[in-house]
């Protein structure tokens, strides 16, 4: 082999699969190391055939991960979402159902200690400025992923890894709402434009001609809703303060409608051009905190609950994700809301190295 090999492994977080790699072992060079990730994925190709990309935006994903220099965390996650068919590395989203892979591969490389049956993991989140939580069942000295916890999304059952975000009121733009409204209009379509993981649009489903239950494939095939949706995602977008959103995945989008299978709410997310087969993390808290807050477009059809510890259950095509608020007893959401965490599982698939 005359190419370069970068040590990488290859780890499902959630309902997605991506490479994580160490910083130091990849150029420095911001160019370069984004020509790099490119190559390891085989972007651009719709089959991503020459790469380890699964050809789909929820199996091209990267974690670059580096020791912490923070005295608050462990490690530094900088998550990477490489476009299947455009030469495109975007580092301004961060993707929660990876970060359930960043504490096993951090236990891996040895950049973390075991504690004890649990261990936890300090994670800054470096796309979005915020400390995250990851906890991995360590037993006897060792880690421990295999088990009977299951996730909508993923088959079969995998040790429970629990996700805390502790920073989840307004990372992005420093507001939880960044209009300064609980609800906007734009192209006559009321929304709730909501900073939390990853600045979020939501909507009515029905505001839009759907009933917000269908199929993903369903959704993608409705052009005309589809130019739409990303009309009224690009306005938002400049009233949140982030500016042109073309070509860009910030800000998300979410479709809303009630629940029907015993959960909260019910929704359609979209990573913005195809809607999602399942549900992102980062979105789904960026629901639930939505619905306890009044006025809001989710809060208008969300089941209500109460309590200093509130589970909020979003369907989704594949199921439901439950995201488990902690809020303080004194004021009111969405200011006294603390954290937000939801159980995911991971699996390690491939350690070796990948030729560039």
């Amino acid at each position: 082999m005359t190419s370069p090999a970068i040590p990488c492994t290859l780890i499902r977080g959630g309902t997605s699969k991506g490479v994580f790699l160490l910083a130091g072992d990849l150029p420095g060079d911001l160019d370069t190391r984004n020509k790099t990730l490119l190559r390891i994925m085989g972007s651009p190709d719709i089959r991503q055939i020459d790469g380890l990309g699964g050809a789909t935006t929820l199996t091209s994903k990267m974690a670059i991960i580096t020791p912490s220099d923070r005295p608050d965390c462990d490690v530094d996650y900088a998550f990477a979402q490489i476009d299947v068919e455009k030469p495109v590395v975007d580092t301004g989203p961060t993707c929660g159902n990876m970060l359930a892979g960043v504490g096993p591969f951090a236990i891996m490389k040895q950049l973390v200690p075991i504690e004890s049956d649990t261990t936890t993991i300090r994670v800054w989140d470096v796309n979005t400025s915020s400390r995250m939580n990851v906890t991995v069942p360590t037993p006897n000295g060792s880690m421990k992923l295999d088990g009977s916890t299951e996730i909508d999304g993923v088959p079969g059952g995998a040790a429970p890894i629990i996700t805390e975000f502790l920073d989840v009121l307004g990372p992005k733009t420093g507001k939880v709402l960044p209009t300064g409204s609980p609800r906007d209009t734009f192209d006559g379509v009321d929304v709730t434009c909501i900073d939390s993981v990853n600045p979020t649009v939501l909507l009515h489903a029905t505001d839009l001609g759907e009933s917000g239950h269908e199929r993903p494939e369903q959704l993608d095939a409705d052009h005309p809703m589809m130019t739409r949706l990303e009309s009224i995602r690009r306005e938002a977008s400049l009233a949140m303060g982030l500016g042109d959103a073309s070509g860009k995945v910030l800000p998300k989008i979410a479709m809303l409608s009630p629940a029907t299978e015993g959960g909260h709410i019910c929704s359609r997310y979209f990573t913005p051009a195809h809607c999602h087969e399942a549900h992102a993390v980062s979105g789904a808290i960026a629901i639930a905190i939505a619905t306890q807050c009044p006025d809001t477009v989710a809060a208008d059809i969300a089941v209500h609950i109460d309590g200093n510890h509130r589970t909020v259950v979003i369907e989704h095509p594949t199921g439901h994700l439950d995201v488990t608020l902690r809020l303080h007893h004194e004021g009111a959401p969405p200011d006294n809301i603390i954290a937000a965490g939801v159980v995911r599982t991971a699996r390690p698939i491939m350690d070796g190295v990948v030729y560039v």
